[in-house]
């Protein structure tokens, strides 16, 4: 999953800062932080297991891989955080321009943890309001691309946004089966970590 269903899938400040900060740090360095902060790395790298290994993001997987073969993966990541997005039923009215809001707060908070790339990223995302903006077509089209950029074996101008349009209800369809269940297992994990 991408910045956005990472950031919902946390259940204090500690785990939202250990969900962000999963990316950042070597495995034997987990242990270094705080309990919840470790929590939410721990939850961060179940999170993707249980994703790498749905049935219904395999699927999703298969509309993308003609066009970009094993980036795949990444662009199922963005397009979920589309849909997350948009899921009434999960962000209704302001809520997810209030999540936003929220997780920039609580990662400025604890910048001391991340690395110095990391402040710099957080700068951006906030002043162009990343999580809030995956709701939009043009949000979804940056973020592809930027998966394009930092692709070592990818050409650049690869239709893929395009792509996600044309194949937006499908995708739609494999979000609407796979959410659920991977709310209900992040729950699992959480109250297992106790």
């Amino acid at each position: 999953m991408n910045y956005l269903a990472h950031s919902f899938l946390a259940f204090s400040d500690g785990q939202i800062t250990g969900q962000f900060l999963e990316d950042y740090i070597r495995n034997s360095e987990r242990f270094s932080f705080p309990k919840e902060i470790q929590k939410g790395i721990s939850l961060h790298r179940a999170v993707d297991t249980f994703t790498d290994t749905h049935p219904e993001i395999s699927e999703a997987k298969k509309i993308f891989s003609p066009l970009v073969r094993l980036y795949s993966g990444a662009f199922v990541d963005v397009a979920m955080d589309y849909f997350l997005a948009n899921d009434e039923k999960i962000f209704p009215g302001l809520t997810l321009k209030e999540h936003s809001k929220k997780i920039y707060s609580v990662l400025k908070q604890n910048l001391n943890f991340f690395p110095e790339s990391f402040h710099q990223k957080l700068q951006r995302m906030e002043n162009d309001d990343w999580l809030y903006n995956y709701r939009e077509n043009w949000g979804i089209d940056f973020s592809m691309q930027n998966v394009l950029n930092k692709a070592k074996y990818l050409e650049k101008d690869i239709p893929v946004f395009h792509f996600f349009l044309e194949n937006k209800e499908k995708l739609q369809n494999h979000y609407d089966h796979f959410f659920p269940d991977l709310l209900n297992f992040t729950k699992n994990v959480e109250a297992d970590l106790g």
